[in-house]
Formats: structure tokens, sequence, C-alpha cells
């Protein structure tokens, strides 16, 4: 199962704490960030990636070649590099294009750590998202599903101190439910999800 990555963020918010590199590669106890997700990644099964980059994506290039005899070594890596910012679903619309991808893949964020659930998410039917409980998504939109665990609707962020379900950052898609859109900057949560929870109730 090949698996997306979207690496291409600014990371504004991680600027002030750790500047001049992308926030996929920032140390956690002296190693990249990205070295603790992808060894996460292997041992739950995963050995194809794509990355989605944009920003500082020289960095990451670097260190996804300087692991191929490494971590990498029994992986199959590609890359796709945006030339200006594609926003989550553009990324993924610009590289299905660019690699002529078809068929079913996961999706991830390059900077958000999931440590279970790749193989539970690959047993249901696409499209699917995994969502986390938190007892308190002031800082998250979220998401809201009825009593058949299908999405409804993403609210935005509020300062609300409520618990509820937040999108993990890891979903189970196809190529097929990106086939009509143009290639151009939309966010998958924002706009992608939205249309398909349209066409569920149409």
């Amino acid at each position: 199962m090949k698996m997306l990555v979207l690496a291409g963020g600014f990371g504004t918010r991680l600027q002030t704490t750790v500047s001049g590199i992308p926030k996929a590669l920032a140390p956690i106890d002296n190693q990249p960030f990205l070295f603790i997700q992808l060894k996460n990644w292997i041992s739950q099964g995963i050995h194809e990636f794509t990355f989605l980059l944009h920003y500082q994506n020289e960095a990451i290039i670097s260190f996804l070649q300087s692991n191929k005899s490494g971590i990498l070594k029994n992986c199959n890596i590609n890359w796709v590099i945006e030339k200006t910012p594609m926003g989550t679903g553009g990324a993924i619309v610009h590289a299905i294009r660019k690699l002529n991808l078809n068929g079913e893949f996961l999706l991830i964020n390059a900077d958000t750590w999931i440590s279970t659930g790749i193989n539970k998410i690959l047993h249901t039917q696409s499209p699917t998202i995994a969502v986390i409980y938190k007892k308190n998504i002031n800082r998250y939109g979220q998401v809201k599903f009825d009593s058949m665990n299908q999405v409804i609707q993403f609210t935005e962020k509020n300062e609300s101190n409520s618990k509820g379900w937040i999108n993990s950052g890891l979903s189970y898609l196809h190529t097929d439910f990106f086939l009509d859109l143009n290639d151009h900057p939309f966010s998958l949560e924002q706009d992608f999800y939205e249309i398909l929870i349209k066409k569920k109730s149409a």
C-alpha cells in the first residue's frame, strides 16, 4: 500500500522554537522527527512512500536520500515538489497527475504522530479518516458523525473547551475521488471532505 505524506507546510508556529529547518525534520531526542515517523510507518507494514513537498523541499529530499541505504533500504521512495503552495487537497491532485497514480492510498501528515491505526484503517472501505478523541478541542476543528460512524460535518476550531473527535491526519482514499478536481490550491478538510459529505447526503 502506498502512502502519500504531506510534508510541504511552512511550519510557521514551530519557527520560533526550531528555525531554519522544515517541521518534519525537527529534532526529537537527537533524531529528526521524520526518521521516527518512518520507523513507525515501516513497522506497520508500509514500504512505499510519496512525499508531497514545497517549503524547504531540498532538506527533506537530502534526508530521504541519506537514508536510502539505511532505514529506507527496502522502501520505494518518491517525491513531488509543488512550485507554489497547493494546500493539502491541491497537493494530492498535483501528485496524482504528476505521477499518474491510480487506486487506493493512505494519506498522512508528516508532522502528526499516530502510533498505531494503519492496519485498522486498511480494513475499512475508502474514503475513511481516522479520528482521535480529545477532552479539549479548542485548538482543533471537530469531526461530527452519526450512529453509523458516517462523517456528517467538519467544524472550524473555536474557543470552546468542550470534548469531541478531531481529524487525526490519517486517511484512506482512492484516486478516483480526485479525478474531477482542478489542479489548484484547496483544503482537504474544508473543501474536499465537504464535497464527499454532500455527495453522501444527496
